[in-house]
């Protein structure tokens, strides 16, 4: 295989996320508010969406600059069918080394050993409350916890890699940062806590709402005393802690009081075949266009050393310093 080698200066294009579906079953809070994605919201035809046969292409040119782990994100991914069989082809790109799929673990009782056996490494759970009251309220559907710890045990029973992940919003489940801590500890799962973030435009974010890093830390660590490690890999997210009696971890993303810009890898592609190189992007670049009307593989590495090696995103860095915000892409159209 071809290897293409980006700027010295420049930082690897390590992970790939990609969007295979703008649908969810849940209308949370965080990518889906339910007054904006309400019954009558009209999701994409499906011929917008890219086919497998165009992800894995790309995937395939993706590799070639050095990526190396891939996640399946959407809305839910899970409700495109034949999941597994995608993971499968993937597996099979030279110098994929991991592929995820970020999830609400709903379909999971019946996917997660199909999906292991076609090769998948991890699934990430998006779980932002233990507790039934607290969760429904969080989902907008009234669903109780039971179907996704559910998911989670068919997913352990797999065999896959587990990720917990809880987006803590003050005045919403700040209540439940230590029930989950408690339950995620027993079961060794790694549990990790996301600030509320203003992704997308309806959130109506302000730090009024935002539980800090520091916070969630200090919180847990009062009750269960946490020890710090050391990251996993240039370019991780999550700020890593263990328990002092214990090998479970959790881990704590802080994009709004600790942002961490200048070491960012990902790179993101929407079901529609949009490229973006930040999550808080304004407009992304069109590389389905490309794909439907014959563009050479050449072609399309060109058009993608120009656009990661001229990125300029520092939407948390700016946010930060209270420069004016952008306009920005929904949660659901992008992934995570």
């Amino acid at each position: 295989m071809v290897q293409y080698v980006l700027d010295k200066y420049d930082r690897p294009m390590k992970d790939l996320r990609i969007s295979v579906i703008d649908q969810c079953n849940f209308r949370c809070t965080y990518c889906m508010p339910a007054e904006i994605f309400g019954d009558d919201y009209r999701f994409m035809p499906t011929e917008e969406l890219l086919s497998f046969d165009e992800i894995v292409r790309l995937v395939e040119i993706f590799a070639k600059f050095g990526t190396e782990k891939v996640r399946l994100t959407g809305g839910e991914p899970l409700m495109r069918k034949n999941m597994d069989q995608l993971v499968a082809r993937l597996k099979q790109i030279d110098g994929i080394k991991d592929i995820a799929i970020t999830t609400n673990a709903i379909f999971l009782v019946k996917q997660a050993q199909k999906l292991k056996e076609a090769g998948l490494n991890r699934v990430n759970v998006s779980l932002d409350a233990i507790e039934d009251e607290v969760f429904q309220q969080t989902n907008g559907r009234g669903i109780k916890t039971s179907p996704v710890l559910k998911g989670i045990e068919a997913a352990r029973k797999a065999g896959l890699e587990i990720k917990i992940n809880m987006v803590v919003k003050k005045g919403m489940n700040e209540s439940q940062i230590l029930p989950m801590a408690k339950y995620f500890k027993e079961t060794g799962d790694t549990l990790r806590f996301i600030e509320f973030m203003d992704v997308g435009n309806h959130n109506g974010w302000n730090m009024d709402t935002v539980v800090s890093k520091q916070q969630i830390i200090d919180t847990i660590h009062a009750e269960m005393p946490l020890e710090p490690l050391e990251p996993n890999y240039y370019g991780e997210v999550a700020n890593r802690y263990k328990y002092s009696d214990s090998e479970a971890e959790i881990g704590v993303i802080s994009s709004v009081t600790d942002a961490f810009c200048s070491s960012c890898t990902r790179v993101r592609l929407s079901a529609d075949g949009q490229l973006y190189t930040c999550l808080f992007a304004s407009e992304g670049y069109d590389i389905r266009n490309m794909l439907r009307n014959d563009s050479s593989d050449q072609e399309i590495i060109s058009k993608l050393i120009k656009i990661w090696t001229k990125r300029d995103d520092q939407y948390s860095v700016e946010r930060a310093e209270g420069k004016p915000t952008k306009k920005k892409i929904e949660m659901s159209y992008i992934g995570g």
